[in-house]
C-alpha cells in the first residue's frame, strides 16, 4: 500500500479496504472515511470486487418496460421537479383509460412485461378511481409496478384510510410492486427544504415496511446532489439497510444524480450538476455500503450510456429500464434514448452478458 491518502493514516484505510474485501460490513464512519479520502480508483476497486462476489457469472440484466405518467398534476410543488404542472394550469393532462391500455398493448408488442406506474398526486381522485385503473391494466396480463410512497400517503390521506388498509386495497385491484420514487434524501431537513407537502422520510418507509409485509417487492432510490449533506446522504443509505435488514423486501437500489435545469430549486440556490466523476464515486460507495441489496442500477436515464457503461465496474449490475417512454427527467432537460438493442450492445462491449429480467430479477430466457 502507499503512503496515507490526503493525510488519513494508511492503516485506516487498509483496514476498511480489508474488510470490503473480506464481505464484512462497512460501519457509517467508515463510509464517512471512504467518502472523504478514497480515490475514485479504490472506490472502483471495492465496489467491482462486492458486484463480482454476489453476480460471479458476468451477466447484466434491463428491464422492458414503460415509464406511465398517468397525469403531471400535482399539488406537492417539489422545488426539483420540473415536470408537475399545479391543479389550476390549464395544459396540465390525466391520461384516459382508454390511452393508458393503448400504452400498455404497444408495450406488449415490443416485447415488454411492465409499466412503471407514477403520477402526480392529484388532488380530486378517489381511491376508487386508482382501483379503477390497476384493475384495466390487469386485464391486459402486464406487471404493474406502480404507485411510489408519496401516491400511497396521498391516498391514505384523501380516503382517511390507513397506509395498511391502503395497501391492501391496491393489491386486491391488481399492483404488483412499487417502485422507490419519492425518496430524494430520506431526512426530513431537505424534505422540508424541498418538498414540504410530500411524505416525510418516516413515512416514506412506513410505506415501504408496510408493502413488504403484504408480500410486495419493491426498490429503492436516492437523488442526490441537490442541497444534502455528506450525512445525509449516509443517512438515506442507513435508513434503507436498516429497513432491508428487517425486511429484505427491497431487490435494487437506483442512485440518480438531481437534473437541476427547469426547477424552481436550482432559481433559488446555485447547484453545480453533479460530474460523471461524481456519480460513479456515489454509486460506489452506495454498492459498499448497501451489502444487504442484491442489485444496483445504472442511470443511464440522468447518465448517458457512456457513463452507464462504466457503472458496470463501480459496482452496478443491472442497466435499468429500456424506458420506452419518460418524461420526468426529460422535463429537465436530459433526453438520452436506449433501444433494447442498444443496451444488450453497450453492455456485450462492456464485456458483460445481457439477460432479460422480470420486476423480481427472475430471468426471462433469450
Amino acid at each position: 500500500m502507499t503512503a496515507g491518502i490526503k493525510g488519513l493514516p494508511e492503516g485506516m484505510m487498509t483496514t476498511i479496504t480489508d474488510k470490503v474485501m473480506a464481505g464484512g460490513r462497512i460501519s457509517d464512519e467508515d463510509f464517512l472515511v471512504l467518502e472523504r479520502d478514497a480515490d475514485l480508483y479504490r472506490l472502483g476497486f471495492l465496489a467491482d470486487a462486492i458486484r463480482r462476489r454476489l453476480h460471479p457469472e458476468g451477466q447484466v440484466t434491463y428491464v422492458v418496460d414503460r415509464n406511465v405518467n398517468y397525469t403531471d398534476i400535482c399539488i406537492s410543488a417539489c422545488k426539483f421537479c420540473a415536470f408537475f404542472k399545479a391543479p389550476e394550469d390549464q395544459t396540465g393532462y390525466l391520461l384516459t383509460f382508454d390511452q393508458l391500455e393503448q400504452k400498455i398493448r404497444e408495450t406488449q408488442e415490443l416485447g415488454g412485461t411492465q409499466i412503471l406506474l407514477q403520477g402526480g398526486l392529484h388532488p380530486d381522485k378517489p381511491l376508487e378511481y386508482y382501483e379503477e385503473m390497476l384493475r384495466l391494466m390487469k386485464s391486459t396480463g402486464i406487471h404493474v409496478h406502480g404507485f411510489s410512497p408519496p401516491e400511497v400517503c396521498h391516498f391514505a390521506n384523501l380516503s382517511g384510510l390507513s397506509i395498511r388498509e391502503v395497501l391492501q386495497r391496491l393489491i386486491t385491484a391488481g399492483l404488483d410492486s412499487i417502485p422507490g420514487g419519492g425518496a430524494e434524501i430520506l431526512t426530513d431537513r431537505v424534505r422540508q427544504a424541498t418538498a414540504p407537502r410530500k411524505c416525510s422520510a418516516d413515512q416514506w418507509i412506513e410505506v415501504m415496511e408496510e408493502a413488504h409485509k403484504q408480500g410486495l417487492r419493491t426498490t429503492a432510490t436516492m437523488m442526490f446532489g441537490h442541497i444534502e449533506t455528506v450525512p445525509e446522504r449516509l443517512e438515506h443509505l442507513r435508513r434503507l439497510r436498516e429497513l432491508q435488514e428487517r425486511t429484505g423486501g427491497f431487490t435494487a437500489f437506483i442512485p440518480w444524480p438531481f437534473q437541476p435545469d427547469n426547477t424552481a430549486l436550482s432559481q433559488q440556490v446555485e447547484i453545480k450538476k453533479t460530474t460523471g466523476m461524481g456519480y460513479l464515486r456515489m454509486l460506489a460507495l452506495s454498492r459498499i455500503y448497501l451489502d444487504n441489496f442484491a442489485n444496483v442500477q445504472a442511470s443511464w436515464v440522468t447518465q448517458g450510456p457512456k457513463i452507464a457503461q462504466l457503472a458496470l465496474f463501480f459496482g452496478a449490475n443491472d442497466f435499468g429500464s429500456t424506458m420506452l417512454e419518460e418524461n420526468v427527467v426529460a422535463a429537465a432537460g436530459v433526453s438520452f434514448r436506449l433501444s433494447e438493442q442498444e443496451i444488450r450492445r453497450l453492455v456485450v462491449d462492456a464485456g458483460f452478458e445481457p439477460r432479460q429480467r422480470l420486476m423480481d430479477y427472475t430471468l426471462i430466457k433469450d
